[in-house]
């Protein structure tokens, strides 16, 4: 997730004012450290412009 917020130069803090989600929550959700309910996968999907499947693909990114 962090790679596509970057992608439209987002800091975690403007994706967590447009999505409604917590930074502390994303930041932890990036590192690996939280685990992601469904609504907030929902969330950052559509503040993202994506589709929740979306964030899924793992196979089109970078590492």
């Amino acid at each position: 997730m962090a790679q596509l917020r970057k992608e439209k130069g987002w800091s975690q803090e403007t994706l967590s004012l447009e999505s409604g989600v917590a930074r502390s929550y994303l930041g932890g959700v990036e590192r690996g450290q939280r685990n992601i309910a469904l609504v907030n996968i929902c969330r950052l999907a559509e503040a993202l412009e994506l589709k929740p499947a979306e964030l899924f693909d793992f196979d089109s990114l970078t590492v």
